[in-house]
């Protein structure tokens, strides 16, 4: 049985998962102004830059959109708001604080952030975690909201799936 707060949805390709991204974006909006925190947890090569990147396209950024996984970090001005994405998977003890990461959150702000398991100290906060997982040819993706925000996020969200 599904928990309240969760939505899982089936991705069949890569077209589907910057689709979810986009309605991600929607969603995100519905939240006005609000910073958010979204973690997107998978294994490598399950769609989490791609959701992002369906997202960043939604939201009109144009251009190439570049994993994080080197830099650790990729901001982009979108509109109303400003999208950091970021790549926890490399990091040591302390280099969450030195990226800056608490100066990242705040209000016109949405993080997103690859990789939680890599830094629960900073991924137990989060408004919304996101799952891909394999599923045949396609993926799944799970999303769990986790406070009020990430709730009528969640919720739009589904809307935007039906």
């Amino acid at each position: 049985m599904r928990e309240p707060d969760e939505l899982s949805v089936a991705l069949r390709d890569e077209a589907a998962t910057r689709a979810a991204g986009a309605a991600l974006a929607a969603a995100l909006s519905s939240a006005g102004g609000a910073g958010v925190l979204v973690t997107l947890a998978g294994e490598l090569g399950s769609g989490k830059t791609t959701l992002v990147r369906g997202l960043l396209a939604a939201l009109g950024v144009a251009g190439p959109v570049r994993s994080p996984t080197f830099t650790l970090l990729e901001s982009y001005p979108a509109g109303a708001v400003t999208v950091h994405h970021l790549d926890w998977y490399r990091l040591a003890g302390g280099e969450l604080e030195a990226l800056g990461f608490r100066d990242l959150l705040g209000p016109g702000r949405w993080v997103l952030a690859e990789w939680p398991e890599r830094a629960p100290e900073a991924a137990v906060r989060a408004d919304l975690a996101l799952t891909l997982t394999y599923e045949g040819e396609g993926r799944r993706l799970r999303v769990q909201a986790r406070t009020p925000t990430g709730r009528a996020v969640r919720a739009r969200l589904e809307q935007g799936f039906a």
